[in-house]
């Protein structure tokens, strides 16, 4: 599957690292501190920035969003520095040294078998530009709240204009995966931006961290559909009770993953849900979502028709066991594909269980179609022509037929990716490379559509 694309590919993955383990070796002078450099891989090399402490070392790939990433196997003597990233195929790891004269770390990253020379300089690596990102000071107000759903404590930030209100209100649910409440990924921070706009724009805005996140407890792992339901319903009933807030103008933005929750909460009976916003959310089940994902996915990556075949039967069959609930016998599957691979190719047994899951199994089990038809509040669904996540040919003319009869506006954003950046193919690895974290026009989109249907307090 990734034969052939190693550094694009593979050392992507590191971005889903969990915290590798650091050696009991003790870094001396004059090693300690902040290093950056570029790995030689061929194209444009990889900035990357590595720090040693008296407790290990970390790694920081900022063209990957990856931040303060543990090393382990660390050493960094003068004649003797080396370190290894763990739980990523290939068995990713520098060797190297201290060379005084020119005052740098010299020598060689490899990953499986292919070696690139990589030169570390003193200092810290430079971050990539987010011109959109908002900066204090804000003109409104922000508040840190919390609220409970059932024994699980929700965690988040209020943002809501200056004055009394009642305002209306948007609650930002996220994509997949554990996401904080500014969805920080690829070093953007898409609902912070979300939230700043519609703020400005005259909308209380309610972002929070997903289950097990910040200071939100639980696991996401272990919640189902229903677990996820009801947290955002929580949130419009938090929303709902405050003096500040427009009991009856509270509405959900779903992004991705929070495009089948939003529908999902406010097709209930008395949801409370005044309007949806889908950005990027499916319009079929969860299972389809993904076999078509990995096929759009590395047929655009350059794998060969054989390779693709491969890999979209491999994730049908365990989709389809895993959409039953069969934890273990999805296992069976993840665990014969792996032996059939090259060995370089291979999933650690603890990358196979973070994708094996209650909640994984909930997603691929669900079909919005019920919840979709059942809608009779305003709805906006909208994507980009170059998702390769959600892809709108698969996504946007069922989304259209469920709606159809409602207020929804179902729209094709030409040139945008499954983040509504601008984009040049689509692929994911663009997406921390590409300075914009959502197009412009798309969040003058949703403000306008928001102030046409329920306009801010004057």
């Amino acid at each position: 599957m990734r034969s052939g694309r190693l550094i694009a590919l593979v050392l992507f993955v590191v971005a889903a690292v969990v915290a590798g383990c650091s050696s009991d070796s003790e870094p001396s002078e004059p090693t300690m501190g902040e290093w950056h450099g570029g790995i030689q891989t061929p194209g444009t090399p990889l900035d990357i920035g590595v720090t040693f402490t008296s407790d290990g070392a970390t790694i920081d790939i900022p063209v990957q969003g990856l931040a303060a990433a543990p090393l382990k196997d660390v050493r960094s003597e003068p004649d003797d520095v080396h370190w290894a990233i763990a739980d990523v195929p290939g068995d990713p790891k520098f060797k190297g040294r201290f060379d005084s004269a020119s005052d740098t770390i010299i020598g060689d990253f490899t990953q499986a078998g292919q070696s690139f020379a990589l030169t570390l300089e003193r200092g810290r690596v430079a971050p990539i530009a987010r011109p959109q990102e908002p900066k204090p000071p804000y003109p409104y107000r922000s508040e840190d709240v919390s609220y409970r759903n059932g024994e699980v404590t929700i965690a988040g930030t209020l943002t809501a204009p200056q004055g009394s209100g009642p305002f209306p209100a948007v609650l930002l649910i996220s994509g997949s995966g554990p996401q904080d409440r500014n969805e920080e990924l690829m070093g953007h921070k898409p609902f912070l931006l979300l939230a700043d706009t519609l703020t400005r724009a005259g909308y209380a805005v309610l972002r929070v961290d997903d289950r097990g996140v910040g200071g939100t407890g639980g696991k996401l792992d272990e919640a189902t559909y229903d677990d996820l339901t009801a947290d955002v319903a929580a949130g419009v009933g938090f929303l709902r009770a405050r003096a500040d807030i427009d009991r009856d103008r509270v509405g959900l933005f779903g992004h991705s993953e929070g495009g089948y929750l939003a529908p999902r909460t406010a097709a209930r009976p008395d949801s409370g849900v005044a309007f949806v916003i889908s950005m990027a959310g499916p319009g079929v089940s969860g299972r389809d979502v993904l076999i078509e994902q990995n096929r759009v996915i590395l047929t655009a990556g350059g794998a060969t028709p054989e390779e693709v075949d491969a890999q979209v039967r491999y994730v049908t069959e365990w989709t389809e066991v895993l959409a039953r609930g069969d934890l273990a016998g999805a296992k069976q599957v993840q665990l014969r594909h792996n032996e059939s691979v090259p060995a370089e190719q291979r999933q650690s047994e603890a990358a196979l269980d973070a994708v094996n899951t209650k909640y994984m199994a909930s997603f691929l089990g669900y079909d919005p179609a019920p919840d979709l038809s059942a809608l009779r509040v305003p709805v906006f669904a909208f994507f980009g022509d170059k998702d390769v996540q959600v892809p709108p040919a698969q996504s946007a003319e069922p989304m259209r037929a469920l709606l159809a009869g409602t207020d929804s506006t179902v729209k094709i954003y030409p040139g945008l990716n499954h983040l509504m950046q601008p984009a040049p193919t689509g692929q994911v690895t663009e997406y921390v490379t590409i300075e914009t974290t959502i197009a412009p026009e798309v969040l003058t989109d949703v403000t306008a559509w928001l102030t046409q249907r329920f306009p801010p307090k004057k």
